[in-house]
């Protein structure tokens, strides 16, 4: 009888102490982990802004290389979900993407179903810091009854802290290897300072006329032909489809004159009547493109090194150059705000 009491004393003095912890334990669980990443911000940002590119560096999914995940909704937008299930290293439950600020934030509502139900949210944080970011990782829970009486005994950050240390490991590593490659990419593409970008054009038919011309009496030329132009297009009811444009055959150093023709894009389809207008169709095909901003007269350089990079990579021009002139000085008198798109169509 003696013994009986005495275990139920113990059970007694066991239960007292649960209901102490389980209302005096910790109440909330907080989590963080952060790394510097060498990468600019908007190339983290884009390893983390959909469920599918977080379980990329997840730290759990190399704990259970079998674990089953479903996704729904649609991806990289708010209201996002995947629900997942696994051995008991991973458990099981479901996450949402509840906050999505670009460049800035991603947020995750998270429910544990196994090994116990519980409530989390989970953030990551980028703060960009010039070519790098630093990205922070945070776990916040709310914990039960239950939960307050085993973190008691055990530390959440100790558990699952070296997970978020992983995790936020794999993240550097994978956006530090996209930003060099994108960098390397970068490199290939850039001469004398600009970007040189490979594109598909379409064939264009152009309005207008053809003339050699001194360097110093290209303005008056274009001003002549790009109003002439759009007053016959718009006489003869023919649509102008595009910006005005130098179509370049010769560029004479020692003459100090270039071959050209000026006018405007058209939509050839309604016509090809437009008097005082000869025209010329351009085949569609592959170019290389320098968006060129600043006065067109100094595009020099641009035309280097679009020399240049043909060379390199060892293309053959098709004439003509074209110049697209992408502004109006009457509405943008800020010639630092002209661009020009300068395009070498290549064989």
């Amino acid at each position: 009888m003696r013994a009986l009491k005495t275990l139920l004393i113990i059970l007694l003095a066991v239960v007292a102490l649960a209901v102490v912890l389980g209302i005096t334990g910790p109440k909330h669980s907080e989590i963080s982990r952060s790394a510097i990443v060498h990468a600019p911000v908007d190339v983290v940002y884009a390893h983390a802004n959909s469920l599918q590119r977080m379980a990329e560096w997840s730290p759990w999914a190399k704990k259970d290389p079998a674990m089953k995940v479903t996704y729904s909704g649609t991806e990289g937008v708010v209201g996002q979900n995947s629900s997942w299930s696994g051995n008991a290293n991973v458990g099981s439950g479901s996450q949402e993407i509840t906050a999505l600020e670009p460049l800035k934030k991603v947020g995750l509502a998270l429910h544990f179903k196994e090994p116990f139900e519980s409530e989390a949210t989970s953030d990551l944080d980028l703060v960009p810091m010039g070519d790098s970011t630093k990205v922070t990782w945070v776990f916040r829970g709310d914990n039960n009854f239950v939960s307050r009486i085993y973190l008691a005994f055990n530390d959440m950050d100790k558990m699952i802290g070296p997970d978020f240390e992983d995790g936020v490991a794999h993240l550097k590593a994978q956006a530090e290897e996209d930003a060099r490659t994108k960098e390397a990419e970068a490199r290939a593409k850039t001469y004398r300072g600009y970007t040189i970008t490979p594109v598909d054009r379409q064939e264009m038919t152009f309005a207008g006329h053809r003339a050699t011309v001194k360097w110093e009496n290209m303005d008056k030329f274009f001003t002549k032909e790009f109003g002439g132009t759009a007053k016959a297009a718009e006489k003869a009811e023919v649509e102008l489809t595009g910006a005005p444009t130098a179509l370049v055959y010769k560029w004479d150093e020692a003459g100090k004159q270039v071959d050209m023709f000026a006018g405007m894009p058209i939509d050839a389809s309604q016509g090809t009547a437009i008097k005082g207008c000869d025209l010329v169709t351009i085949p569609g095909g592959k170019a290389w493109m320098i968006a060129y901003q600043g006065n067109p007269a100094g595009t020099e350089e641009a035309h280097m090194a679009m020399d240049e990079m043909l060379k390199d990579k060892g293309l053959e021009l098709r004439l003509p150059v074209i110049e697209e002139y992408m502004f109006n000085p009457q509405e943008q008198p800020d010639t630092t705000k002209w661009i020009t798109n300068i395009y070498y169509p290549v064989k």
